[in-house]
């Protein structure tokens, strides 16, 4: 259903949204990896070496004129976008009297603020070819609250009113947009390590992954607006 579609995936460097380029690169997809870091070129070095065709791009995505940059340059190279994966993202865990004015910001920034400007640089594209996938990685805090991240979960929900807007905005040019909300997920979130020992329960990267192709490689007529995923051990709220 991929094959020589071309998408970007942003956070490509380690963990989930590495885990998404390498399984996209499976379905034949050509990729445009974002990450903040020179790590990114490794990512895609090892993508390329198993056959993939992948370009590397180091940019913030909460910086507008480096997203503008990254974007241009993957049409220039492919010609096209078909499909727009927003993974990256960060968060952290303490009460609200600790945190700081620059950590609040700093999450708003990557988490909100970078999917709202890769968003709004592919529209015109998608619009004009009257068709694409929007994909972005939000969390089942977007749709809850805990305690000792009020910062991230506020991201979290922002990102929901923004991918729900969105998508109501692109329907009728054959554009979606939808979430993939996980719950624990044995990654490097909030600088911990991925393999930790009390993780061995947790979704996987790979989960992720795997609801990334399915959401990307429905049917034409069809819109997956959200999925929500969950380790058996988590306890969760349900409706």
């Amino acid at each position: 259903m991929l094959n020589n579609k071309v998408a970007i995936v942003t956070g490509a460097s380690r963990g989930a949204g590495k885990a998404i380029a390498a399984r996209l690169t499976t379905e034949g997809a050509k990729l445009a990896i974002i990450g903040s870091t020179e790590q990114i070129h490794e990512s895609a070095k090892e993508l390329i070496e198993n056959g993939a065709d992948v370009l590397s791009i180091q940019a913030d995505v909460s910086n507008e004129q480096q997203v503008k940059a990254a974007f241009k340059q993957t049409l220039d190279h492919y010609g096209q976008v078909d499909l727009l994966v927003n993974n990256a993202g960060l968060g952290f865990f303490k009460p609200t009297e600790e945190t700081t004015l620059d950590e609040w910001q700093h999450v708003f920034a990557v988490n909100v603020q970078g999917v709202f400007l890769c968003t709004k640089e592919i529209l015109p594209f998608m619009k004009e070819k009257k068709t694409g996938t929007i994909i972005t990685i939000s969390s089942d805090v977007g749709r809850r609250t805990i305690a000792n991240a009020a910062a991230y979960t506020s991201s979290k929900y922002a990102v929901q009113g923004f991918i729900g807007s969105v998508a109501q905005e692109v329907q009728k040019y054959g554009i979606r947009a939808g979430t993939i909300n996980p719950g624990a997920i044995d990654t490097f979130f909030a600088n911990s390590r991925q393999g930790e020992s009390h993780k061995e329960d947790w979704l996987k990267v790979n989960d992720i992954a795997e609801a990334v192709c399915y959401m990307a490689s429905a049917p034409k007529h069809m819109v997956v607006d959200e999925i929500m995923l969950h380790p058996l051990s988590q306890e969760y709220p349900r409706i």
